[in-house]
C-alpha cells in the first residue's frame, strides 16, 4: 500500500503553518499567501552526500546527559587577513558556523565575500553564485588584483547539485551568493519563497554542523531594511551581520546583529575603492571632518562600539522656525532622545528652543545609540543657537539626565585614551566617572562636572 503523502499550507510571507488553506494569514494578516507543501519528506539527497564524510560511528544517542558529563572544547577559529571581519565575528571564523550577511543591493556584499575567499590561500573556498556568471566573478577577481588557486567558483542554484560538487571539492569554507536564489527539489515553490529559503537554509545548517565547515550566506533585504525571507532564518544561523552604508559614499560599516560566538556590539569599517574594500584601522579619523575654520554647531563625542572607542562628529543647526510648527530632524541619532535633550536645555538651562528649528546629524553615516554622546549633542545645540564655535581640540563623553545632571558612562578611560591618541587637548566627563582615573598618566586635560550648567560655563566662559 502506497504511503499517504502529508501536506500542509505555509504562509509565504511569515512561514505560518495551517492544516488547510486560508485566505488571510492570522499571523501577519497578509492575503493569498498560503501555498501547499510536502510535510513528510524523505531524507534529502544532500544529507546523504556528506554522510560519508563525517564519522557516522559517533552518532548522537539522543539520550540526556548531565551537564557535568558533557565534554567541552573551545571553538576553533580561522583568523583571516581581514582584521575588521575578525573583530565583527568575535575573533575569526568559527568552524561549523553559519553566518548570514545582509545588505542593500550594490553595497558590496559579493565583493567582500569574494575578497575574503581570495585572501585565504591556505584554505579551500567554494564560492557558489546564483546571480552572476563565472566570467563576471572572474572580472571582479581581476579588479581585486588577488587570484587564489584554492578558490573554486560554481554557478548553480540547485542544492542537490551544489552538494554533489561539495562532495568532490571538499572545501574548508562555503560561500552562498545568495540564499534567495537557491532551490531544492523537495519543496514545490519558486526560488526565493519563504519555503525554499527555509528548507535550503536547513540543509546548509545540517551540512555546516555535521562537517564543521563554516558557511557564509549572502541575503537580500526588503525595502524596510530587514532581511528578506522568514524570520526563522535569523534564528537558525549562528551569526547575522549587516553591511551598511550609502552607495554614493565610499565608506561601509559591517555591523553585528546576532553572534553566538562573540559580542553583538562590534563593527568594522571599510572604504570602497576601485581595487576592492580597504580596511579602515582608525575610523575616528574618517568620522571627524578636517575643517579649515571653526564653525558653530560642531562638537566631538567619544563613543564605544563593542570594544572599539570611536570619536564622532556631531553636527547641529538651530534656526528660527520659518513656519508655525518648529521642525525636529535627526540623522543617526534617536529622535525621541533629541526631544528629551531639548526639553532639558529649555527647562534646566534656560535656552528657548521651543520656537527653533533643530536639525541634528551624526557625521559619517553612523547610527549611534550610546548615551555618552548626550553631552556632545547638548553642546552642539548651544553652539549653533548662540553661534559660538567650540574648539576642534575639545571632546565630550557623558550622559545627560532629566535633571540636568552629568551622569557617568562606562569605560571612560578607553574614551580618554582614544581622544589623547588623536591629539585632543580637552575632554569633559562626569565628576562621578573620574573617581578611579589617575589624571597624571594623561597629557590631555580632563575636565569634570556634575551639572550641565557647569560644562556650559567651562566651555563658553
Amino acid at each position: 500500500m502506497a504511503k499517504k503523502v502529508k501536506t500542509a499550507y505555509f504562509c509565504q510571507h511569515c512561514g505560518h503553518e495551517s492544516p488547510k488553506w486560508m485566505g488571510k494569514c492570522p499571523a501577519c494578516e497578509e492575503w493569498n499567501t498560503f501555498v501547499e507543501e510536502l510535510v513528510d519528506k524523505q531524507e534529502s539527497a544532500a544529507k546523504k552526500l556528506w554522510k560519508s564524510q563525517t564519522e557516522r560511528g559517533q552518532e548522537k544517542s539522543g539520550k540526556p546527559k548531565k551537564i557535568s558529563q558533557i565534554a567541552y572544547r573551545a571553538e576553533q577559529r580561522l583568523v583571516t587577513p581581514d582584521h575588521e571581519l575578525n573583530r565583527v565575528l568575535g575573533g575569526g571564523i568559527v568552524a561549523g558556523s553559519l553566518v548570514l550577511l545582509g545588505g542593500e543591493p550594490g553595497i558590496g556584499k559579493s565583493t567582500l565575500m569574494l575578497q575574503i575567499a581570495l585572501t585565504l590561500p591556505q584554505v579551500s573556498v567554494l564560492y557558489v553564485s546564483g546571480e552572476e556568471s563565472e566570467q563576471q566573478i572572474k572580472m571582479r577577481a581581476e579588479r581585486l588584483e588577488n587570484i587564489s588557486d584554492n578558490c573554486f567558483i560554481l554557478t548553480e542554484t540547485n542544492t542537490q547539485n551544489i552538494f554533489r560538487q561539495i562532495e568532490e571539492t571538499k572545501p574548508d569554507i562555503l560561500v552562498i551568493d545568495s540564499i534567495q536564489t537557491l532551490h531544492t527539489q523537495y519543496v514545490e515553490s519558486a526560488a526565493g519563497s519563504v519555503s525554499q529559503v527555509r528548507e535550503c537554509s536547513a540543509e546548509l545548517l545540517r551540512f555546516a554542523k555535521e562537517t564543521q565547515t563554516p558557511v557564509f550566506l549572502i541575503g537580500h533585504i526588503t525595502k524596510e531594511g530587514s532581511l528578506a525571507g522568514p524570520k526563522v532564518l535569523e534564528h537558525m544561523v549562528d551569526t547575522v551581520i549587516q553591511f551598511e552604508g550609502d552607495r554614493h559614499l565610499s565608506y561601509r560599516i559591517l555591523r553585528t546583529i546576532k553572534n553566538r560566538f562573540g559580542s553583538t556590539s562590534e563593527l568594522g569599517i571599510y572604504e570602497m575603492q576601485a581595487s576592492g574594500l580597504r580596511q579602515v584601522s582608525n575610523p575616528s579619523e574618517i568620522l571627524i571632518s578636517q575643517r579649515e575654520e571653526a564653525l558653530s554647531g560642531i562638537t566631538i563625542g567619544a563613543t564605544l562600539e563593542g570594544n572599539r572607542p570611536l570619536l564622532i562628529e556631531v553636527q547641529s543647526l538651530v534656526s528660527a522656525a520659518a513656519y508655525g510648527t518648529p521642525q525636529r530632524s535627526s540623522t543617526g541619532f534617536d529622535g525621541k532622545r533629541l526631544n528629551m535633550l531639548l526639553a532639558v536645555l529649555e527647562k534646566r538651562s534656560g535656552f528657548r528652543l521651543a520656537t527653533q528649528d533643530v536639525f541634528l546629524n551624526i557625521a559619517g553615516g553612523m547610527k549611534i545609540e550610546d548615551p555618552a554622546i548626550d553631552l556632545a549633542v547638548c553642546m552642539s545645540l548651544i553652539s549653533s543657537m548662540e553661534d559660538l564655535p567650540i574648539s576642534d581640540k575639545t571632546c565630550f563623553a557623558a550622559e545627560v539626565g532629566l535633571g540636568g545632571e552629568i551622569r557617568a558612562v562606562n569605560r571612560v578611560e578607553q574614551r580618554v585614551s582614544e581622544a589623547e591618541k588623536l591629539g585632543f587637548q580637552h575632554i569633559y566627563i562626569s565628576k562621578y566617572a573620574a573617581k578611579g582615573i589617575d589624571f597624571k598618566h594623561y597629557k590631555i586635560k580632563i575636565h569634570t562636572a556634575a551639572r550641565l550648567d557647569e560644562v556650559i560655563d567651562l566651555v563658553f566662559r
